[in-house]
Order: structure tokens, then sequence, then C-alpha cells
């Protein structure tokens, strides 16, 4: 039966791809082409074999096939961002519009503005000071305060932020990421110092013993300072950047202007009260007095100052934030819904936009930090939403199953009501059983799978670099990690795309990948394509290196991002070394031939070149 006879298969699982924030060192790369091979980790696979256009026939004739077209051909390069919305005028590929089943000459966009039902103001262009600190191009004072802009910005933060960061994945071997684990929300004290030492902290800085305020920010942050650092440069630009605060942002004008009451009259009690959105409901307003009992109180994340009070470097001027009366635009009157949400509203922010302030855009760390806490309050509203509703997700439809795993419990942790979280809620429970009680539905129905594709992206791609270049010249790729995001999403749908075109089934299950967006996909193949033996097992899969003569797109592409190691006796500090040896079995014994061991699992083929050299994927 030929292949143009059989139905196409559908494609049973469909998983939301969250993409983690950041960059650490490459791990694979691919190119999907409907021509050219998959590069995997320590593998090659080639996609195309065998194609839709000819018969399987046999195997002889497929083995044919594949030598013919062994080769990598070229990069599949999907051109720069030239497109614009027509709504909000943000920078998009022609690969991001919305309807991409055919290709219309003006395309329509949702992921920055939902076609026009999002409009809010522009960011405004920095001041002076600040627009020639972030140029990437400047002078030495510029990169100083780029490489510590995030200890910058904590010292002139009025809130503090309560995850917790870890620090341990940034050794200096790869990308910059931040790791933010556990419930994270920003708070603000009293106006007036409660530690045992009587130096002020954050928000108290701006009132409290102005006249040594520089020292009483480097010791608030003592900690945080290298040693190394070159205090002197350091303390000018917080001098400058102070000054210029004070001249344009309103936040810190408000706390100045509640430092000069406090000392006219010291007798009277002095409060600053910053409005919320104004809900009667779910009041946002923030009441901060200068004496209490020293407890901190916790910012919303709908505040309208949530971001600007952590983050008084972005927001030069104070602006205000998100709150839940937004409305949406007149053009949308089809909508139920009548005002923007918190997901809506950080996603018109994130996208760059040719006559918008690039504050945003040009913080490097700083920004990274600032996307990871806004997932982190999009995160937590959502879940806001689901305890507040749920009669509308009809969580009693749950309590027989909830009964059935409570009974027998007698500790008194377990007594109260419970919060339903339903299969929607990405990455939640019943969201992982969901996705995984599919998988075993198809492998049920498919049988085992037979292919294993990993992609990572690669942050050096000539598209990725292109665009930051044209947008922000000398900004390295590794500050803009939400164009590293998109740019793999456009590559994961092309080779999804290219896949599903040769009638092969695949289920995609992607998941977070520490630092650079990673997604594994599982291929099933059709019964006349199984990989049955380990001659076949050759025609797939490869784990030498390719010829540099004969196809060097494919040598270098290998050479440059599949190569594990050097570990071992070589360099004993790899993250892969564990009791002196390489936990991923590395470097992997010569092998003549492909063969099948006791245990199901393939040892592929690794020949020597006769040198004593290894031409494989994993020295």
């Amino acid at each position: 039966m030929r292949t143009s006879d059989r139905p196409a298969p559908h494609r049973i699982i469909s998983s939301h791809t969250t993409f983690d924030i950041g960059g650490n060192s490459l791990h694979s790369t691919i190119t999907a082409n409907s021509n050219d091979r998959i590069t995997t980790n320590n593998s090659v696979v080639h996609s195309s074999i065998p194609t839709v256009d000819n018969a399987r026939s046999s195997s002889s004739n497929a083995s044919q096939i594949i030598q013919s077209q062994r080769r990598m051909l070229s990069y599949w390069d999907c051109g720069d961002a030239t497109r614009t919305c027509i709504h909000c005028k943000a920078i998009l590929w022609y690969e991001e519009r919305t309807i991409k089943t055919y290709s219309p000459s003006i395309p329509k966009f949702s992921i920055c503005c939902s076609e026009g039902k999002i409009k809010l103001p522009l960011l405004m262009q920095p001041p002076q000071l600040l627009w020639n600190l972030l140029d990437y191009n400047s002078d030495r004072r510029s990169k100083v305060f780029r490489k510590h802009i995030m200890l910058l910005n904590r010292m002139f933060a009025f809130t503090s932020t309560g995850g917790k960061i870890h620090t341990s994945g940034n050794d200096g071997r790869g990308s910059y990421t931040f790791h933010l684990n556990g419930h994270n929300h920003h708070r603000i004290g009293t106006l007036l110092p409660t530690h045992e030492d009587g130096r002020p902290r954050f928000a108290q800085l701006y009132i409290y013993d102005t006249e040594n305020e520089i020292d009483n920010r480097f010791y608030a942050l003592r900690n945080c300072v290298p040693t190394r650092l070159d205090v002197t440069m350091l303390r000018l630009l917080v001098q400058e950047l102070l000054s210029m605060l004070d001249e344009n942002n309103s936040l810190v004008q408000l706390f100045r202007m509640a430092k000069d009451r406090f000392h006219e009259s010291s007798t009277q009690s002095v409060k600053i009260r910053l409005i919320g959105d104004g809900s009667p409901i779910h009041s946002r307003d923030v009441l901060i007095k200068d004496r209490g009992d020293g407890t901190v109180r916790r910012i919303s994340e709908l505040h309208p100052s949530f971001m600007a009070l952590q983050y008084p470097l972005l927001f030069p001027y104070g602006e205000d934030g998100f709150h839940l009366n937004i409305p949406l635009s007149s053009n949308s009157t089809s909508h139920k819904r009548k005002n923007v949400t918190l997901r809506e509203y950080y996603c018109f922010r994130l996208h760059f936009r040719l006559h918008e302030g690039k504050t945003l855009h040009k913080a490097g760390r700083l920004f990274h930090t600032f996307i990871v806490d806004a997932y982190a309050a999009v995160l937590e509203h959502d879940l806001d939403w689901y305890k507040r509703h749920q009669s509308t997700i009809r969580s009693e439809l749950y309590h027989g199953l909830t009964d059935s795993l409570c009974r027998g419990e007698t500790s008194a942790s377990y007594v109260g009501r419970r919060v339903i979280l339903p299969s929607s809620l990405n990455g939640g429970p019943r969201h992982k059983i969901q996705q995984y009680q599919d998988a075993m539905a198809i492998c049920r129905w498919a049988g085992t799978p037979d292919l294993f594709v990993t992609m990572t992206c690669n942050p050096k791609w000539p598209e990725i670099e292109r665009h930051i270049q044209q947008m922000v010249p000398g900004q390295p790729s590794t500050d803009r990690p939400d164009i590293v995001a998109r740019m793999f999403k456009i590559k994961i749908d092309e080779l999804m795309n290219d896949i599903r075109k040769n009638i092969i089934l695949v289920v995609q299950k992607p998941f977070q990948k520490c630092g650079l967006p990673h997604c594994p996909c599982i291929v099933f193949l059709h019964p006349p394509d199984k990989i049955t033996t380990a001659q076949k097992i050759d025609q797939f899969v490869s784990a030498e290196l390719p010829s540099q003569e004969n196809d060097p797109v494919a040598f270098e592409a290998v050479r440059s991002h599949m190569m594990h190691g050097p570990c071992g006796q070589l360099n004993t500090l790899t993250p892969c070394m564990h009791n002196g040896s390489c936990s991923k079995g590395y470097p992997k014994e010569y092998c003549d031939e492909t063969f099948v061991r006791h245990d199901d699992w393939p040892c592929y083929k690794r020949s020597s070149d006769g040198k004593g050299k290894r031409p494989s994927c994993d020295t």
C-alpha cells in the first residue's frame, strides 16, 4: 500500500509550549527542511527519508533514496522581521501571523495586540542620561552600568522581592539565566527604619537620613557589591541616577514630599497612599505609615505601580502599569469581555516598536528579571481567578475523585476547603495527567515510538542576530530572550509542519530545559517504515561525523553544536562528571557496525579512522 493511499493521521496531542527565559550553553541544533536532515543530540536524523513522493516498495529502494539525499543542502532561513502590525506598529515576522493556513499579502497578528483589541499608551523615551548609559556602543561608564544594572536597580527600588533567586547556574560557561523559585511577590515596609542597626532600606532611603543617602544605599546592599568593583565610578553613577529620578520619577517625587512633611512636623503621623484601581471588591490601595509594627505589606500584582516600584530604572518616569479597568479597544464590540487581561498587557509591552521608548529592550539582564517577574504575576493572577471562580469551572465534579484520595486522612493539615485546578491550567497536576493519558492512548493505538528528536534553540541563528543588530546595534542575542523564544517558536512550527507533510504522526511533548528553549518530539512511523533492523537504524541515525568534503554544512553543525565534552581526565569540572567518570558514558567505545543489545537499546556505529582518532559525535 502506498503512502498516498493511506489516510492522513490526525495530530492527537496539541500541547502548549512554554519557554524558559534566559540562555545557557547550546546543547543541540536542528534544521527543518523538507530535503535536509535533522541534527540532534549526538545523532543525525534524516527527516525526509522515506519521502511521500517515493514508493516504499522495498528496503533496497529506500536505501538508495537515502544515499542520494544524504547531504544537508542548505539552512532554512525564515528571513527578516519586515512586517509591521497595522494596529500597534509592532515589528514581527511573517511566520507569526494569526492564520497560517494561507499566505495573505497583508497578514494579521494577534500575539502583540490581539488584532487591534489592545491599545495602550506607548512608553516614552528615557531621560538623556539613561539613554546614554543604555547605549551598547558607548564608553566605559555604559559598560559598567549595564554590567551592574541589576545592582543599581535594587539600590533605587521601593520594594523588595519575595521569591528566591538562584545564581548557581551562572558560572560563566554559558549565557546568563535568571532563575526564580518560590512564591514571588513585592513587599514594602514603613517609611522609617525598623531594623536593629537603624539603617534605612528600599523605600525608606527616600525619606530617612537623606544627607547620607548614597552611603545608606551602598550599606543596604553591602553583601551584593563585588569586591573588585570600581567603587568610585559606581558611586558617581548612583549620584547621577538619583538626580535623574528626583527630576523625572513621579513616585520618587511623592516620597520626597513625604520627607519634607516629616521634617516640617515630626509630631504628626506621615502616611503615603498609593491609589490602586479603585475596585470596591478588591482594594488595591497601598497605605504606607511612618511607624508601625515593623511588618511589611505585600503589593498586589494588579496595582498600577506594581512594576514601577520594583524597577525604577525600567520606568524612569514612574508610569502606571496594569490595572483592572483598562478597557478593550472600541473595535472589539463583539467581545464579551470588556477589559484587558494581565497577560494581554504584558504581551503588548514586550513587543518592539520603532516609535516607542526602548528602555525595556535595552536593559540586558534587568530585562530578563522583568520578564520572569511579569510571568509570575500572570500566573498568580490566573491562580487567583481559578480560586474565585470554582463554580464557573464546576469544581463539584471533581469531588468524587477528591474524596476517594482523601479517604482515611487524619492529619489536621488536610482539613479545609480545597481549591480545584482544572486541566486548562498549563503545568497544573491535572494538565500533566491529561497529557500523559493522551500520550499513552497514542502509544496504544500507534505502537511504540520510533524516533526521539530533540530541538534546542540556537541564539546565534542568523535571523536572531540580524534582527537584533538592526533594532539595537551592538546588543548580544542573550540580552533578548523574547526574540530567542519567538524565533524558536517559528522554527519548531516549521519542523512540525515538515513532519506532518510527510505523513508522519508526531507527538510533541515540550518542556522547560535549563537556559535555552528546548523541545523533544516523539515520532511514530507508519508500519512499512518501522525501524526493525540494524540496517534501518543506519538509514535514519548516524553517530559519526559527516564528511567534511562531501557534506560541509552538516559537518560544521555537528562540530559546533553536538560534540560532547571534553570531559574525563581532560576536564574533571564538567557537569556530567560524577565519581571521576562521565555520567553519560563518554567517550563511547568503537563499534564497526550497528547492533541491538539484549535490552533492545541500539549501539550505534562508531568506526575508527585508523589513526587513533574518533570520528564520531562524542569526542
